[in-house]
């Protein structure tokens, strides 16, 4: 539908200025030469060169070309706003009736000088430009982004405002260009409204990369597992519509969605959500007894990230102890520490591994070991019978790479069902035990993409790949570059325009 709407528009504008170029005196059959049609726009309405080279900039020459054709156009006095409007939005409507509409004539530099614009329409013209560009720099640039929930904690903190540098790993050209100015997903005072039109829809595309997404990068991203959501406030990427399909329908689609409102989100539409980057396509990862290992070897832990740990004591500690040392306050703890059931004084505490040193230092503690979590059941690929993994031993796992060739068999399937299908656009059958692939049987297949796996510093408190998978590099947004402000219950001064690590 996008691909036929786009063939429409461009036969449409083109056509359109071989009438306005012929009304114009110029060459009609040249309207069809692109860019050179611009230069001889350019040309007749004696808009200064340079602009023509301008245009030619990724991006932000098309805004510059739309100013270009609106010269043109004004040249047949047109001038109001809703004028205006159609060569922005429909120009493959309103150039053709420009062009071979018998009320309409070309009045040249004549007809463009008599317009004299007023106050409000300064006022309209200065806004349009503040909204483009600003548009431009949210799109391409950076965009500022709030942490919502603890999970990258205590790397970054809940109301960590941060700016997201989206030009080094190379800015992605809009899926859904047509979408509501300033907003993600939903337009503003809704939770539920989508802000885009999703009938046109463009292939995905990067701009040129500084530099690819390599380990440790602290990244924002598309959640894969959100393209599909309960259209409800408290659910959306909250609680995600896949977990809710398997826990309580059964794997039920038509149940489920006969109960729930349901929205499909285009991919860069979907949720963002940041977490660190552990491992890159062709490594592969392993968590044993709650220590991740890339490539056989224990990853580096990230000295502001927090895990549980079990703590044997002989005795309790003090308040004083707890907030001072850990910033645990005994009256509002937020599940940073609680009593383990049948077990006399041990603790689970959420904590980093300086502060694990330090409580391993008090003469009441006698034991300090990372908390294992042994529930089977909720991890990716949810395959309980050919992976039975937890949160803190998980694989191993081998993250896919743009090129890798996957020998598919009935018991690595669930690994790559959703890479084949969903995030690579591949029609996937499975008939008797065979695999077919875009009609072809095969037992083998080659990614296209890139792939990551990304986790929280928070290893506890995450939802992260170890529940939802790979991450593709079309779902990749940009990189964590600092914190421009924080606040909780007052500005926290002391991490204002900190870097990342």
């Amino acid at each position: 539908m996008g691909l036929f709407l786009l063939i429409i528009g461009t036969i449409g504008w083109h056509v359109g200025m071989y009438g306005m170029f012929k009304k114009a005196g110029i060459t009609p059959w040249k309207a069809f030469i692109p860019f050179y049609n611009t230069w001889l726009i350019v040309e007749k309405t004696h808009i200064r060169k340079y602009w023509f080279w301008l245009q030619l900039i990724p991006i932000a020459g098309q805004f510059i070309t739309i100013w270009i054709t609106i010269i043109f156009v004004m040249h047949f006095k047109k001038f109001n706003l809703l004028q205006h409007t159609a060569v922005v939005l429909f120009p493959f409507i309103y150039f053709p009736y420009l062009g071979f509409s018998p009320n309409e004539k070309w009045y040249g530099e004549e007809g463009f000088r008599s317009y004299k614009k007023p106050v409000s329409r300064e006022w309209i013209d200065a806004g349009v430009f503040a909204v483009v560009a600003a548009t431009i720099i949210r799109t391409f640039i950076f965009e500022a982004y709030v942490i919502p929930t603890e999970s990258m904690e205590k790397t970054l903190l809940v109301n960590d405002f941060l700016f997201v540098n989206k030009m080094t790993y190379g800015a992605r050209i809009p899926q859904t260009p047509l979408s509501f100015p300033f907003v993600h997903n939903t337009m503003p005072f809704s939770q539920t409204t989508p802000s885009y039109i999703k009938a046109v829809q463009l292939p995905y595309k990067r701009l040129p990369a500084f530099t690819e997404v390599t380990r440790n990068d602290v990244v924002v991203f598309n959640v894969p597992a959100a393209d599909t959501i309960i259209n409800l406030p408290e659910f959306g990427s909250k609680e995600l519509y896949y977990d809710v399909l398997r826990r309580d329908f059964k794997g039920d689609r038509a149940a489920l969605e006969a109960q729930y409102p349901i929205l499909v989100h285009p991919m860069d539409k979907t949720d963002n959500y940041i977490k660190r980057c552990v491992a890159v396509g062709g490594d592969e990862l392993q968590v044993k007894n709650g220590l991740l290992m890339i490539n056989g070897q224990p990853a580096p832990f990230p000295a502001g990230s927090q895990t549980e740990y079990v703590v044997e004591t002989s005795g309790p500690f003090t308040a004083e102890f707890l907030k001072e040392n850990l910033n645990i306050d005994v009256e509002d703890t937020k599940g940073q520490i609680m009593m383990l059931e049948g077990k006399q004084g041990a603790y689970k505490i959420n904590m980093t591994p300086s502060e694990a040193e330090l409580v391993k230092k008090q003469p009441n503690v006698t034991a300090v070991n990372l908390y294992v979590d042994t529930y089977v059941g909720y991890t990716f690929p949810n395959d309980e019978a050919n992976f039975p993994w937890t949160i803190d031993n998980y694989g191993p796992v081998k993250v896919p790479k743009k090129g890798d060739v996957i020998t598919l068999t009935a018991q690595n399937i669930s690994l790559y069902r959703r890479l084949i299908a969903t995030y690579e656009g591949n029609k996937l059958e499975e008939i008797n035990g065979k695999f077919i692939i875009n009609g072809k049987e095969t037992n083998t297949y080659t990614t296209r993409y890139t792939y990551y796996w990304m986790m929280g510093d928070n290893r506890h408190r995450s939802q992260d790949s170890r529940f939802w998978g790979f991450v593709p590099e079309t779902h990749i947004v940009g990189k964590a570059s600092f914190i421009w402000f924080s606040w909780d219950k007052g500005p926290r001064w002391k991490r204002l325009f900190n870097g990342i690590k």
